[in-house]
């Protein structure tokens, strides 16, 4: 009886009960089975997904070859049983078998999907001491497994090395690119991968999509629209979902919205990019309506859909129908996966609801790094660095490792503490992890640098960066403008356009705050033209803002007012307290109550406004009315918000304000400004007594 031919007939055919029957045949007729036909078992149930069965005819076999070994460390890997994939491959090589290229293939993904860098580079290392010639499988795999870890610059590597490169090796380098964040690279290699009469499939446009809502670049994306078309992948699921996506980032709505009705049948995951899409451009309502019409479509939503859609309710005035959603989720079971209880979580995070966040937390069986990310996250921005800090040692205390955001993270709460002591040595971790060269982190490193006041570090790494996007410009250009250098803000301006990058609005913001500093007026009137007709860029009131310090720095308070006056949008109060600062400075009366009116008309209650408004008064001696102010501030009990100082000493942090005495390594902070203030009034310092009002309480 041959039973190799029929175990391999019912493998084909799918049948696992007549494949179990001659299994048992086997063992009756009280023959020994060879090499070859347990080969042949283990891979009749791998396919049937009976992986214990598979292992169960592996750990009863006298002999065992190479194909053995690798049918089960592939069966593992397919089943997304990475861990114990990895545990074969290592008993493989325990054994003295040598891995071939479909062993390769088989582990290589196992590390792709634990992110276990240092395996995945010892199978790599093993390559090259073995001296074998890798095929374009594993060379491809090679490269999946460097990107997705976030080492973009060894999959370069591994693919420039290559001899034939076909499709799939084009497609996975973009992707990769795409995923660590150099999108522009991914781009420079798709139009290279054109040159060369590289085909286009579905997952090579949706990848080179992804590039273009990256880069904002909505004219080489619709090229890649119109070459989809050509190539006949326009209505495929991945590509339609890419190209909702990317006209929805690039606030194309009506090109998102045709693309999207254009479809026969709505799939699902078009459903999900287009919520999602309205979500990431704040139109909260559209995607509630869109929800609401999906559910109307009779198309059930998917824990994805729920995903995005709960994003829309990260508002104050929507929490109680976010929680509803909430309930929705527990009713449909979908809070069981972990990524369902990430997106809830960072929706009380993103809500300043804390206690409730972590309550989740706490019930979310399986934690990961996006679930800690979104924890940590969620402190910052609600200014609780301290808690930040402490979730982020105990992750770490669970043996967790920090990715590349958590690391962005960490940065920022450097950065906004400051802290650059702890900086630097989150610094030399990246180094350490290889992540330095990613741009996501070391625009992150050049954000906490600047914010600390290191410019010099700051470019340094800036400079280092093998690869920069939007952001690492904007990064450097805004800590160069924020610390009023101005000649350094316009040079990186000038060096944008060589890198091909296309500047935006928070661009223009750096530019012109530099424009402010310096007192560059005509320029600044210049870029400000530049914004709106050579790039299209529709001012916002940060952009107003920044006209109104520049005219106010050259004291030239009425063209100030009349530029608000012209301004097409309505000028929110930071414009308002912009002009009003600048008559305080001044000493224009008229247009600074003006001013003072139409903020107290936003917010009646600020304070700050307020405090300025009666310090104008008492320049010009009009008692009255800083009495009247005083006594209103003193009836809503109003008070200014305490200034709060902060130094780091000894990789502590001291913080100290106004009026408390505080000692830090023994000495009296009080003590030591009184000294400077007499060595202050020893060299003649005189002081403005002219603002009695600005420690009103």
């Amino acid at each position: 009886m041959n039973f190799t031919h029929q175990i391999r007939h019912y493998t084909e055919i799918g049948c696992v009960l007549k494949g179990r029957a001659i299994h048992c045949k086997l063992i009756t007729s009280g023959s020994r089975p060879d090499v070859f036909i347990n080969n042949h078992l283990i891979s009749m149930y791998s396919k049937f997904k009976r992986i214990k069965d598979a292992h169960n005819v592996f750990d009863k076999m006298p002999d065992r070859n190479l194909i053995s070994w690798t049918t089960l460390i592939s069966s593992y890997s397919r089943m997304g049983l990475s861990e114990q994939s990895l545990s074969c491959f290592r008993l493989m090589v325990g054994d003295g078998f040598d891995p071939n290229d479909f062993t390769y293939v088989s582990a290589l993904p196992a590390c792709t999907s634990l992110e276990a860098v240092r395996n995945g580079k010892e199978i790599h290392g093993k390559m090259f001491r073995l001296q074998q010639d890798v095929n374009s499988f594993v060379s491809n795999c090679l490269i999946n497994f460097y990107g997705k870890c976030g080492f973009l610059r060894p999959a370069r590597v591994v693919f420039d090395s290559m001899l034939e490169r076909n499709q799939v090796s084009w497609t996975t380098i973009v992707s990769c690119c795409c995923q660590c964040g150099e999108d522009l690279e991914g781009v420079k290699i798709f139009l290279e991968s054109r040159r060369v009469g590289v085909k286009m499939n579905a997952h090579y446009c949706a990848s080179v999509l992804g590039a273009c809502v990256a880069l904002e670049c909505l004219e080489f994306g619709m090229q890649v629209h119109c070459h989809a078309v050509k190539c006949g992948v326009r209505k495929d699921l991945f590509v339609m979902t890419g190209l909702v996506n990317f006209y929805v980032k690039c606030c194309k709505l009506g090109l998102a919205e045709k693309a999207f009705w254009e479809l026969d049948n709505q799939h699902l995951s078009a459903w999900t990019a287009l919520i999602g899409g309205y979500v990431q451009l704040d139109m909260k309502k559209k995607a509630i309506d869109l929800f609401c019409k999906l559910l109307s479509s009779g198309t059930k939503p998917s824990e994805q859909t729920y995903c995005s859609v709960l994003g829309a309710f990260a508002d104050t005035k929507e929490i109680k129908v976010g929680k509803q959603l909430h309930s929705l989720i527990i009713k449909m079971g979908f809070i069981s996966f972990t990524f369902v209880g990430n997106a809830v979580l960072d929706f009380y995070s993103k809500s300043g609801i804390l206690e409730d966040s972590l309550k989740i937390f706490d019930e979310i069986d399986s934690h990961d790094v996006i679930t800690w990310n979104a924890l940590i996250d969620g402190h910052v921005k609600s200014g609780c660095h301290g808690e930040a800090i402490e979730l982020l040692r105990s992750m770490l205390v669970e043996g967790f490792d920090l990715n590349l955001y958590t690391y962005s993270i960490l940065f920022s709460v450097c950065g906004d503490l400051p802290a650059v002591e702890w900086g630097k040595q989150a610094h030399c971790c990246v180094m350490k992890s290889g992540f330095h060269t990613n741009v996501v982190v070391g625009s992150a490193l050049v954000d906490m640098y600047a914010k600390c006041g290191r410019l010099r570090d700051a470019r340094k790494t800036f400079d280092s960066l093998p690869c920069k996007n939007l952001v690492s410009w904007n990064t450097m250009l805004v800590g160069y403008a924020q610390h009023g250098f101005g000649k350094e803000t316009l040079e990186i301006y000038d060096l944008m356009p060589k890198d091909k990058i296309k500047p935006n609005h928070v661009t223009f913001i750096g530019v012109l705050s530099a424009c402010g500093h310096v007192g560059l007026l005509e320029e600044g009137l210049w870029y400000f033209s530049s914004m709106t007709k050579d790039y299209k860029i529709t001012p916002r009131a940060d952009h107003l803002a920044c006209m109104v310090s520049i005219f106010a720095r050259k004291g030239q308070i009425q063209e100030a007012y009349d530029f608000i006056r012209n301004f097409p949008a309505k000028p929110d109060k930071v414009v308002w307290r912009c002009l009003l600062s600048s008559c305080k400075t001044h000493k224009n009366l008229d247009i600074g109550r003006y001013a003072a009116e139409k903020i107290l008309n936003i917010d009646p209650d600020d304070t700050s406004a307020l405090i300025m408004l009666s310090n104008i008064y008492a320049e010009s001696k009009m008692w009255n009315e800083t009495a009247q102010i005083r006594k209103l501030m003193k009836e809503k009990s109003l008070k200014k918000d305490l200034g709060t100082s902060w130094t780091e000493l000894n990789n502590k942090r001291h913080s100290f304000s106004s009026g408390h005495s505080v000692q830090i390594e023994g000495n009296n902070v009080l003590e030591i400004l009184d000294g400077l203030t007499t060595q202050l009034y020893d060299a003649g310092y005189v002081p403005d007594v002219m603002f009695p009002l600005n420690a009103v309480e």
